[in-house]
């Protein structure tokens, strides 16, 4: 479902430190989460365990930064293996024949200090649609061993499950059906630039 974010976060990374670079994603660092109703009275809350990219941006023309990411379908996780076997079936994700979920993004908007709307293509589930990412920027560090600059984003989106053919669903007597369609992603992400090789 994200990540579809990940490139909203890296995105807004970038516009903040005054020069063009090309930074990736940190796998162990970063996650992609997300949120669906069950039952219509709680949320049932997952994750994906591999989130990766890259972000190429433009400090001069915003518009011309572009930005990449990968989230494997086959990670995920909402610590209960038989509903996670189901999320990974034909009913849902479909993960054997649709193992990755990518996102491309097409326009970058700065719309504040620190704050981002990136507009891009998610494909999911075979199906692509355009989503909007709305990124703040948290800071920039190095690593201990001063070996790389770390910056970190965290970035949000809401879309709708059938958009992308995620259709199935069952009633409930009581009314209402047991998983919503509305699902909500929160990303969390860590970028690494690598400081340059010393001759």
């Amino acid at each position: 479902m994200r990540h579809w974010s990940l490139a909203a976060a890296v995105s807004l990374l970038l516009s903040s430190w005054g020069f063009a670079s090309t930074l990736e994603i940190d796998p162990v660092h970063s996650s992609a989460t997300f949120s669906i109703r069950h039952m219509t009275i709680s949320n049932v809350r997952g994750e994906f365990g591999k989130v990766t990219g890259k972000v190429n941006w433009d400090d001069a023309d915003v518009a011309k930064s572009t930005a990449e990411a990968t989230i494997d379908a086959t990670t995920i996780n909402t610590h209960e293996p038989k509903r996670d076997a189901h999320l990974k079936s034909p009913d849902f994700f479909d993960a054997e024949k649709y193992p990755t979920i990518t996102f491309k993004s097409t326009h970058v908007q700065k719309v504040g200090p620190n704050h981002l709307k990136i507009t891009g293509d998610l494909t999911m589930h075979g199906v692509t649609r355009p989503v909007t990412l709305d990124a703040t920027y948290t800071g920039e560090v190095k690593d201990p061993l001063g070996t790389a600059s770390k910056r970190g984003a965290s970035a949000t989106t809401k879309l709708n499950r059938k958009d992308f053919g995620l259709t199935w669903n069952k009633a409930m007597e009581a009314g209402g059906v047991l998983v919503g369609d509305e699902v909500d992603i929160a990303l969390e992400l860590e970028l690494i630039k690598k400081a340059p090789n010393k001759s």
